[in-house]
């Protein structure tokens, strides 16, 4: 048996492999059949954990999966045994026996690897503490159908310095752009995510300035700043203000500079009303792509 075709982080798989996906990505939205054949995963069932709600996560791999001929089963830790104590190593034994592909949305990137090293089927990280690496797929496919190649473009991130920080990262090293990050140092991405970016060739700044970051900028990314439960959420706010996406700081950018947001927006705090509705934005088209860029994922995982 060929070990199992794993899409975990963005580290782990090569340039080329990640280059294939996002192509494949386009050429589903595109309706190529030719090289995305409609139904080529009929007879397949995808297995999606959610230990974390959502929107897009869910709906884009649901639809994608059923558009190519599989089907969806959905699974919340409350109404499967690992809620009342059974191992994820065991689930993943047990899963792999019933489905094709397996996609966990977890709190815990720990949780995902150990479904990854037990079972003997696919399994795609569709979100962790750590990583979103399905976000970026869709975001590289996003700048590329608006701008071209993004191989030598440079992308400013203002805000926290979270799990899309590190993907960001790590995309810069696979695709060839620079990465600048303005965060505040109470919530800088670690010195290992941005050592790592260096030590592998990749162009990766920090600062502490949004707008030295996002000067000539060709595109300008951020994310929320509170998760949900989140008890120091008014400390976040005020300590990331300064980092908020608004007109002027989009101004420092190329005027052709692209806004992007992985979604869920909080307008007046990450990223400014006018910025987010405005002319520079293409959330919108980003949301799509997560649709085309999972149904690529699951057909390279799937061979």
């Amino acid at each position: 048996m060929t070990d199992p075709r794993h899409f975990l982080d963005l580290a782990a798989m090569e340039a080329d492999t990640l280059r294939e996906i996002v192509d494949l990505g386009a050429a589903f939205k595109r309706g190529d059949a030719d090289i995305a054949p409609p139904g080529c995963l009929a007879g397949k069932t995808l297995a999606m954990i959610f230990e974390k709600p959502s929107t897009r996560t869910r709906v884009s791999f649901e639809v994608g999966m059923k558009q190519l001929g599989g089907s969806v089963v959905v699974l919340a830790p409350t109404e499967m045994q690992i809620g009342r104590g059974e191992t994820i190593a065991d689930t993943a034994r047990v899963l792999s026996r019933y489905v094709d592909v397996i996609m966990m949305r977890t709190i815990n990137a720990g949780n995902l690897r150990d479904l990854a090293n037990y079972a003997t089927v696919p399994v795609i990280n569709g979100l962790t503490d750590q990583s979103h690496p399905c976000q970026l797929m869709a975001d590289v496919m996003t700048f590329e159908e608006h701008r071209g190649p993004i191989a030598g473009k440079i992308v400013a991130w203002s805000g926290d310095g979270n799990n899309m920080v590190t993907t960001w990262v790590q995309a810069a090293v696979k695709f060839g752009f620079e990465i600048r990050l303005a965060c505040p140092d109470e919530f800088a991405p670690s010195r290992e995510v941005l050592d790592w970016g260096r030590e592998n060739g990749g162009a990766v700044t920090y600062t502490n300035d949004p707008l030295e970051a996002v000067s000539g900028a060709d595109c300008v990314v951020t994310d929320t700043w509170v998760s949900m439960g989140d008890e120091a959420a008014d400390r976040r706010r005020k300590i990331l203000a300064p980092y908020c996406v608004n007109d002027r700081l989009m101004s420092a950018a190329k005027p052709d500079a692209l806004f992007m947001h992985c979604l869920p927006a909080h307008r007046g705090e990450e990223v400014s009303a006018s910025v987010m509705d405005g002319p520079q934005s293409v959330v919108w088209d980003e949301a799509e792509n997560r649709l085309h860029a999972q149904k690529a994922i699951l057909t390279w995982c799937l061979g």
